[in-house]
Protein backbone atom coordinates (compact mmCIF):
# COMPACT_ATOMS: atom_id res chain seq x y z
CA UNK A 1 0.00 0.00 0.00
CA UNK A 2 1.79 3.32 -1.04
CA UNK A 3 0.96 6.65 1.20
CA UNK A 4 0.04 9.66 -0.54
CA UNK A 5 2.93 12.41 -1.07
CA UNK A 6 1.68 16.03 -1.37
CA UNK A 7 3.17 17.34 -4.68
CA UNK A 8 6.01 20.67 -4.41
CA UNK A 9 2.75 22.99 -5.30
CA UNK A 10 0.44 21.56 -2.06
CA UNK A 11 3.70 21.77 0.37
CA UNK A 12 4.04 25.10 -0.96
CA UNK A 13 -0.21 26.25 -0.78
CA UNK A 14 0.83 24.57 2.73
CA UNK A 15 3.32 26.73 3.49
CA UNK A 16 1.60 29.92 2.00
CA UNK A 17 -1.22 29.38 4.44
CA UNK A 18 0.09 28.58 7.68
CA UNK A 19 2.20 31.69 7.16
CA UNK A 20 -0.91 33.94 6.36
CA UNK A 21 -2.63 32.04 9.93
CA UNK A 22 0.93 33.08 11.44
CA UNK A 23 0.73 36.97 10.44
CA UNK A 24 -3.21 37.30 11.21
CA UNK A 25 -2.30 35.79 14.62
CA UNK A 26 0.93 38.35 14.96
CA UNK A 27 -1.42 41.39 13.78
CA UNK A 28 -4.16 40.31 15.96
CA UNK A 29 -1.88 40.56 18.77
CA UNK A 30 -0.11 43.60 17.94
CA UNK A 31 -3.55 45.50 17.31
CA UNK A 32 -4.63 44.76 20.81
CA UNK A 33 -1.60 45.62 22.55
CA UNK A 34 -1.66 49.14 20.19
CA UNK A 35 -5.62 49.54 21.35
CA UNK A 36 -4.45 48.53 25.10
CA UNK A 37 -1.94 51.13 25.00
CA UNK A 38 -4.10 54.28 23.74
CA UNK A 39 -6.54 53.20 26.31
CA UNK A 40 -4.00 53.35 29.05
CA UNK A 41 -3.05 57.41 27.62
CA UNK A 42 -6.31 58.00 26.69
CA UNK A 43 -8.39 57.17 29.46
CA UNK A 44 -7.05 55.15 32.36
CA UNK A 45 -4.20 57.16 33.03
CA UNK A 46 -5.51 60.64 32.63
CA UNK A 47 -5.74 62.54 36.16
CA UNK A 48 -9.92 62.04 36.42
CA UNK A 49 -9.72 58.74 35.83
CA UNK A 50 -9.83 58.42 39.53
CA UNK A 51 -12.40 60.23 40.30
CA UNK A 52 -14.90 58.40 37.27
CA UNK A 53 -13.67 55.13 39.04
CA UNK A 54 -14.49 56.50 42.56
CA UNK A 55 -17.85 57.49 41.03
CA UNK A 56 -19.08 54.73 38.40
CA UNK A 57 -17.00 51.55 39.29
CA UNK A 58 -16.64 51.85 43.25
CA UNK A 59 -16.42 47.80 44.56
CA UNK A 60 -18.11 48.53 48.00
CA UNK A 61 -20.83 50.48 46.84
CA UNK A 62 -21.82 48.20 44.31
CA UNK A 63 -21.47 45.24 46.59
CA UNK A 64 -23.66 47.25 49.19
CA UNK A 65 -26.11 48.25 46.35
CA UNK A 66 -26.58 44.52 44.15
CA UNK A 67 -29.17 42.98 46.61
CA UNK A 68 -31.32 45.82 46.02
CA UNK A 69 -30.84 46.40 42.48
CA UNK A 70 -31.07 42.35 41.71
CA UNK A 71 -34.54 42.20 43.58
CA UNK A 72 -35.36 45.02 41.40
CA UNK A 73 -34.27 43.06 39.08
CA UNK A 74 -36.43 40.43 39.08
CA UNK A 75 -39.29 43.02 39.03
CA UNK A 76 -38.21 43.16 35.47
CA UNK A 77 -37.83 39.58 34.52
CA UNK A 78 -41.65 39.08 35.89
CA UNK A 79 -42.91 41.38 33.14
CA UNK A 80 -40.13 40.42 30.78
CA UNK A 81 -41.72 36.81 31.17
CA UNK A 82 -45.31 37.65 31.11
CA UNK A 83 -44.88 40.29 28.37
CA UNK A 84 -43.12 37.80 25.77
CA UNK A 85 -46.18 35.35 25.57
CA UNK A 86 -48.61 38.18 25.54
CA UNK A 87 -46.57 39.86 22.87
CA UNK A 88 -46.69 36.69 21.00
CA UNK A 89 -50.38 36.06 21.54
CA UNK A 90 -51.21 39.31 20.18
CA UNK A 91 -48.86 39.61 17.60
CA UNK A 92 -49.75 37.03 15.97
CA UNK A 93 -53.65 37.41 15.83
CA UNK A 94 -52.64 40.74 14.11
CA UNK A 95 -50.21 39.13 12.02
CA UNK A 96 -53.26 36.87 10.89
CA UNK A 97 -55.69 39.84 10.78
CA UNK A 98 -53.49 41.46 8.20
CA UNK A 99 -52.90 38.54 5.95
CA UNK A 100 -57.07 37.51 5.66
CA UNK A 101 -58.01 37.58 2.23
CA UNK A 102 -61.26 38.92 -0.05
CA UNK A 103 -62.95 42.11 0.14
CA UNK A 104 -64.79 41.63 4.17
CA UNK A 105 -62.41 41.73 6.04
CA UNK A 106 -61.40 45.14 4.72
CA UNK A 107 -62.37 46.44 7.52
CA UNK A 108 -60.42 44.12 9.85
CA UNK A 109 -57.03 44.30 7.95
CA UNK A 110 -57.40 48.47 8.08
CA UNK A 111 -58.25 48.61 11.84
CA UNK A 112 -55.31 46.06 12.43
CA UNK A 113 -52.68 48.11 10.37
CA UNK A 114 -53.75 51.54 12.24
CA UNK A 115 -52.66 49.77 15.35
CA UNK A 116 -49.43 48.47 14.02
CA UNK A 117 -48.68 52.08 12.52
CA UNK A 118 -49.99 54.17 15.48
CA UNK A 119 -48.29 51.99 18.32
CA UNK A 120 -44.96 51.70 15.88
CA UNK A 121 -45.12 55.85 16.11
CA UNK A 122 -45.71 56.24 19.27
CA UNK A 123 -42.47 56.47 21.65
CA UNK A 124 -42.48 53.35 24.25
CA UNK A 125 -42.52 56.18 27.05
CA UNK A 126 -45.53 57.80 25.89
CA UNK A 127 -47.56 54.04 25.67
CA UNK A 128 -45.90 53.95 29.38
CA UNK A 129 -47.18 57.22 30.35
CA UNK A 130 -50.75 56.92 28.58
CA UNK A 131 -51.23 53.51 29.97
CA UNK A 132 -49.65 53.79 33.40
CA UNK A 133 -51.43 57.30 34.44
CA UNK A 134 -54.26 57.17 31.99
CA UNK A 135 -55.76 53.78 32.16
CA UNK A 136 -56.34 53.41 36.34
CA UNK A 137 -58.01 57.21 35.72
CA UNK A 138 -60.04 55.52 32.97
CA UNK A 139 -61.72 52.42 35.17
CA UNK A 140 -60.83 54.53 38.48
CA UNK A 141 -58.99 52.36 41.05
CA UNK A 142 -55.33 51.35 41.33
CA UNK A 143 -54.18 48.67 38.78
CA UNK A 144 -51.12 46.79 39.87
CA UNK A 145 -47.83 47.84 38.09
CA UNK A 146 -46.90 44.67 36.94
CA UNK A 147 -50.04 44.73 35.09
CA UNK A 148 -49.87 48.10 33.64
CA UNK A 149 -46.08 47.42 32.40
CA UNK A 150 -46.88 44.25 30.60
CA UNK A 151 -50.23 46.11 29.07
CA UNK A 152 -47.70 49.07 27.78
CA UNK A 153 -44.98 46.33 26.57
CA UNK A 154 -47.67 44.29 24.89
CA UNK A 155 -49.15 47.23 23.32
CA UNK A 156 -45.82 48.11 21.69
CA UNK A 157 -44.05 45.52 21.09
CA UNK A 158 -46.88 43.45 19.33
CA UNK A 159 -47.25 45.83 16.28
CA UNK A 160 -43.45 45.32 16.17
CA UNK A 161 -43.70 41.53 15.91
CA UNK A 162 -47.12 41.73 13.79
CA UNK A 163 -45.03 43.47 11.23
CA UNK A 164 -41.98 40.50 11.24
CA UNK A 165 -44.46 37.36 11.26
CA UNK A 166 -46.95 39.40 8.56
CA UNK A 167 -43.48 39.87 6.56
CA UNK A 168 -42.39 36.10 7.12
CA UNK A 169 -46.03 34.79 6.12
CA UNK A 170 -46.18 36.20 3.16
CA UNK A 171 -42.64 35.49 2.32
CA UNK A 172 -43.86 32.00 1.97
CA UNK A 173 -44.42 31.71 -1.63
CA UNK A 174 -48.33 31.18 -2.86
CA UNK A 175 -48.13 28.10 -4.34
CA UNK A 176 -47.71 26.23 -0.84
CA UNK A 177 -50.92 28.52 0.57
CA UNK A 178 -52.94 26.86 -2.90
CA UNK A 179 -51.31 23.41 -2.70
CA UNK A 180 -52.63 22.64 1.37
CA UNK A 181 -56.15 24.19 -0.07
CA UNK A 182 -56.20 21.79 -3.06
CA UNK A 183 -55.76 18.83 -0.38
CA UNK A 184 -58.62 19.79 1.23
CA UNK A 185 -56.96 21.91 4.75
CA UNK A 186 -59.16 25.07 5.98
CA UNK A 187 -58.00 28.67 6.18
CA UNK A 188 -56.46 27.82 9.86
CA UNK A 189 -55.22 24.83 9.13
CA UNK A 190 -53.34 25.53 6.14
CA UNK A 191 -51.04 28.62 8.10
CA UNK A 192 -50.40 26.54 11.09
CA UNK A 193 -49.27 23.14 9.30
CA UNK A 194 -47.79 25.13 5.93
CA UNK A 195 -47.63 28.81 6.10
CA UNK A 196 -46.09 29.56 9.55
CA UNK A 197 -43.40 26.61 9.93
CA UNK A 198 -41.36 27.32 6.75
CA UNK A 199 -42.04 31.39 7.87
CA UNK A 200 -40.62 30.75 11.10
CA UNK A 201 -37.14 30.18 9.51
CA UNK A 202 -37.36 33.11 7.78
CA UNK A 203 -38.55 35.81 10.69
CA UNK A 204 -36.60 34.05 13.66
CA UNK A 205 -33.49 36.59 13.69
CA UNK A 206 -35.65 39.70 13.75
CA UNK A 207 -38.26 38.33 16.34
CA UNK A 208 -35.04 37.54 18.36
CA UNK A 209 -33.89 41.41 18.29
CA UNK A 210 -37.13 42.37 18.83
CA UNK A 211 -37.15 40.08 22.23
CA UNK A 212 -33.56 41.50 23.21
CA UNK A 213 -35.22 45.57 22.67
CA UNK A 214 -37.87 44.37 24.70
CA UNK A 215 -35.26 43.08 27.39
CA UNK A 216 -33.91 47.11 27.41
CA UNK A 217 -37.21 48.62 27.35
CA UNK A 218 -38.31 46.50 30.40
CA UNK A 219 -36.28 48.34 32.61
CA UNK A 220 -38.28 51.69 32.14
CA UNK A 221 -41.17 50.81 33.98
CA UNK A 222 -39.68 52.44 36.97
CA UNK A 223 -41.58 55.54 35.54
CA UNK A 224 -44.50 54.14 36.96
CA UNK A 225 -43.65 53.84 40.47
CA UNK A 226 -42.48 49.90 40.05
CA UNK A 227 -39.49 49.26 42.59
CA UNK A 228 -37.50 47.61 39.51
CA UNK A 229 -33.72 47.92 38.56
CA UNK A 230 -33.51 50.65 37.75
CA UNK A 231 -35.66 52.38 40.40
CA UNK A 232 -33.61 50.44 43.19
CA UNK A 233 -30.06 51.89 41.95
CA UNK A 234 -31.89 55.36 41.59
CA UNK A 235 -32.62 54.84 45.32
CA UNK A 236 -29.04 53.84 46.02
CA UNK A 237 -27.43 56.61 44.25
CA UNK A 238 -29.42 59.09 45.96
CA UNK A 239 -28.11 57.70 49.40
CA UNK A 240 -24.42 58.69 48.80
CA UNK A 241 -24.40 60.52 45.29
CA UNK A 242 -22.57 57.94 43.60
CA UNK A 243 -23.66 56.23 40.13
CA UNK A 244 -22.16 52.72 40.82
CA UNK A 245 -25.63 50.95 41.84
CA UNK A 246 -26.72 52.25 37.57
CA UNK A 247 -23.08 50.54 36.17
CA UNK A 248 -24.45 47.27 38.68
CA UNK A 249 -28.29 47.68 36.97
CA UNK A 250 -26.56 47.96 33.63
CA UNK A 251 -24.65 45.09 33.77
CA UNK A 252 -27.12 42.87 34.99
CA UNK A 253 -29.43 43.95 31.96
CA UNK A 254 -26.13 42.69 29.51
CA UNK A 255 -26.21 39.41 31.09
CA UNK A 256 -29.45 39.37 30.45
CA UNK A 257 -29.05 40.08 27.06
CA UNK A 258 -25.56 38.73 26.14
CA UNK A 259 -27.04 34.71 25.78
CA UNK A 260 -29.88 35.98 23.80
CA UNK A 261 -27.27 37.86 21.03
CA UNK A 262 -25.20 35.07 20.70
CA UNK A 263 -28.06 32.57 20.01
CA UNK A 264 -29.19 35.11 17.07
CA UNK A 265 -25.90 35.62 15.95
CA UNK A 266 -25.64 31.84 16.12
CA UNK A 267 -28.69 30.83 14.54
CA UNK A 268 -27.78 33.72 11.60
CA UNK A 269 -24.76 31.78 11.00
CA UNK A 270 -26.38 28.70 10.40
CA UNK A 271 -29.55 29.81 8.05
CA UNK A 272 -26.73 31.57 6.09
CA UNK A 273 -24.76 28.75 5.78
CA UNK A 274 -27.53 26.54 4.82
CA UNK A 275 -28.82 28.72 2.23
CA UNK A 276 -25.36 28.90 0.64
CA UNK A 277 -25.31 25.06 0.60
CA UNK A 278 -28.52 24.94 -0.97
CA UNK A 279 -27.13 27.70 -3.46
CA UNK A 280 -24.14 25.67 -4.13
CA UNK A 281 -26.10 22.15 -4.53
Amino acid sequence: MTSHTPSALELDRRAYRRGRERRSVLVAIGSTLAFAAVVWVTVIATPGWAQVQETFFDPETAIAALPKVWAGFLVNLQVLAISVVTVAIAALLIAVLRTLRGPVFFPVRVLAAVYTDLFRGFPFIIVLYLVGFGLPTIVGQRIDVILLGVIAVTLTYSSYVAEVIRAGIEAVHPSQRLAARALGLGYVQTIRRVVLPQALRKMTPPLMNDFISMQKDVGLISILGAIDAIAAARSATALNYNFTPYVVAGILFVLLAIPSIRLADWYTARLREREQTGAIL
